[in-house]
């Protein structure tokens, strides 16, 4: 099941507040930036974010799920969407400790 527009805009409306974020369509799910970094994916309308040590520890309890078939394990977060501060929160610490985007080749 594809996730849906709705449920994408619910999460990056509970972000707008605190940083800039943007979602951007892929493999018929979504991926989440910030900072020009790939923080998070939106797959069948479930959140999940980067696994870091930071958010580890920001969550204490860590549920971790592969978001689709083949995907490394992500921190799955269901419990506090309605919490804009806490989900904030966890996505800067995690963002802190995400590298930069590597520089893409000039074409050409």
């Amino acid at each position: 099941m594809a996730s849906t527009p709705s449920f994408v805009d619910f999460v990056t409306g509970q972000l707008a507040s605190a940083l800039e974020v943007s979602a951007k369509k892929m493999f018929g799910e979504y991926g989440l930036y910030a900072g020009g970094k790939l923080f998070g994916l939106v797959c069948d309308n479930k959140l999940f974010i980067k696994p870091t040590n930071a958010g580890r520890a920001f969550l204490g309890e860590v549920v971790e799920q592969a978001p689709y078939e083949g995907a490394k394990p992500a921190f799955l977060i269901e419990e506090k969407l309605e919490d804009s501060r806490w989900l904030s929160e966890l996505v800067r610490v995690s963002l802190a400790e995400l590298p930069a985007p590597k520089a893409k080749p000039a074409k050409g």
